[in-house]
C-alpha cells in the first residue's frame, strides 16, 4: 500500500559532522522529522515529512500534566555497499502500539509507521554515518496534546520520528561497565508500566541514576517492587548473566520488565547455536552465590541503543561484585559479533530481521 506523505524539504540544510567518531549519543539531529496528528472522529491523519524543529503545543497539553505519552528506539544502519537498512522494525512497532494499548493512546497502522519511517530515513539518507560502530538513531514517539486539565485520555495526539546520527551509547564502547544495585527505590511493580516504553518509567528511574553517578558508576540494576529480590532490568538495557555456562535473563511474566528488542534477538540467535538460555526469575542473592563459588561467568546488558554492553562490576552498598575479572566475556563478544555483523550487512540475515530503505 502507498501512503501519500508530504514531504517538505528545509531550505536551510545544517552543517554535518566532519568527524564521525565524535558523534557522541542523542545530540545531533537531522534536517528533518516526521509528523502526524490524531483526533478523534479522524483518525490518524496528515502525514508528512518537514523541517525540524520547535513544536507548538497550548502550556495546558495533557501531555505536560498527566504524561500520557510513549516512544520507541531504533537505528538505521549504512552496509559497506552503501545501503541503508533497518534491524527489525516491525518489533519496535509492535512493542509501540501494546504500549499505546497499556496508555490508552489510539494503535497506529503498522505498515504505515514503517513507511514513515523508511520516508524520512530516506530524506535524511545523507546523515546516515558511514564509520564502523556508527548509526542513525531513530526515536518515534506520540504526546498527548489535549489543551485541558482533566485526567482522562486525550482526544488528539501528535505522532513524530527524529533522527540523531550516533556513535557508542558509552563513550568506552564495548569497555564493561559498573553497576550499582539500588535497594532504596524501585521502577516499577507488576501490575504497572515495566512493559511499556512509557517516559514515566525513566523519570521514576533518574534517582537511582543519580545516586550511581555520584558513585562513578554507569548504570542502576532494578530490583522487582514488592520483594526486592528479583532483577528486573538495568536503567537502559535487559540484563543476562552466564552461570556455569547457561544464559539467564529475567523473564517477562510479571509485565514490569521491557521487552528487549535486542534481547529478543540474542535469546534467538543463542538459541540456534546451540547455547542453552533459561527466561526465568533470578534473584541477586543467586548472582552473589555464582560469583563466590567462581560460577558466575559473565553479565551483560542489551539494548537498541547498546547493542551489547558487558558488566564488569556490581556494587551493592559496600560489596563488589567483579567478574570476569573485569573484562569482556565469550557470550558477550559473540553476540556483539553476531548482531551488529546483521545490523551492518557483513554477515547474512537468514532470519528475515533486515528491511531495506534504500
Amino acid at each position: 500500500m502507498s501512503y501519500d506523505f508530504k514531504i517538505e524539504r528545509t531550505a536551510t540544510p545544517k552543517v554535518k559532522p566532519v568527524d564521525e567518531s565524535k558523534l557522541g549519543f542523542g545530540k545531533i539531529f537531522t534536517d528533518h522529522m516526521f509528523l502526524m496528528n490524531y483526533d478523534e472522529g479522524q483518525g490518524w491523519h496528515d502525514g508528512r515529512v518537514v523541517p525540524y524543529g520547535p513544536i507548538s503545543l497550548d502550556p495546558s497539553a495533557m501531555v505536560f500534566h498527566y504524561a500520557q505519552e510513549l516512544f520507541e528506539g531504533l537505528k538505521a544502519y549504512r552496509t559497506a555497499d552503501g545501503d541503508i537498512q533497518l534491524f527489525r522494525p516491525q518489533k519496535n512497532i509492535e512493542r509501540m502500539n501494546n504500549t499505546c494499548d497499556r496508555l490508552c493512546v489510539p494503535r497506529l497502522d503498522p505498515d504505515m509507521v514503517l513507511e514513515a519511517i523508511k520516508t524520512v530515513v530516506d530524506v535524511d539518507s545523507d546523515w546516515v554515518p558511514h564509520n564502523e560502530g556508527t548509526s542513525l538513531y531513530i526515536r518515534p514517539f506520540i504526546i498527548a496534546t489535549d489543551e485541558f486539565l482533566g485526567v482522562h485520555p486525550s482526544h488528539s495526539y501528535l505522532f513524530a520520528i527524529i533522527l540523531s546520527p550516533v556513535g557508542s551509547y558509552y563513550p568506552n564502547g564495548m569497555d564493561p561497565v559498573k553497576i550499582a544495585i539500588e535497594r532504596e527505590y524501585v521502577r516499577c511493580v507488576k501490575g504497572g508500566t515495566g512493559m511499556a516504553k512509557a517516559g514515566g518509567n525513566y523519570a521514576a528511574s533518574l534517582i537511582g541514576q543519580e545516586k550511581a553517578d555520584k558513585m562513578g558508576y554507569a548504570q542502576v540494576l532494578w530490583l522487582d517492587g514488592v520483594e526486592r529480590k528479583y532483577i528486573d532490568e538495568v536503567g537502559a538495557m535487559n540484563v543476562f548473566f552466564v552461570i556455569d555456562g547457561v544464559v539467564i535473563t529475567p523473564e517477562l511474566t510479571d509485565g514490569n520488565i521491557l521487552p528487549g528488542v535486542t534481547r529478543a534477538s540474542c535469546i534467538e540467535v543463542l538459541k540456534a547455536h546451540g547455547y542453552k538460555v533459561e527466561e526465568r526469575k533470578i534473584s541477586i542473592d543467586e548472582v552473589k552465590e555464582a560469583h563466590k563459588n567462581g560460577t558466575l561467568n559473565e553479565s551483560f546488558g542489551t539494548g537498541t541503543a547498546a547493542v551489547i554492553s558487558p558488566v564488569g562490576e556490581y556494587i551493592d552498598g559496600d560489596e563488589h561484585i567483579v567478574i570476569n575479572n573485569n573484562e569482556i566475556g565469550e557470550v558477550a563478544q559473540f553476540l556483539y559479533d553476531e548482531l551488529t555483523g546483521i545490523q551492518w550487512g557483513k554477515i547474512e540475515d537468514k532470519n528475515g530481521w533486515i528491511v531495506k530503505v534504500k
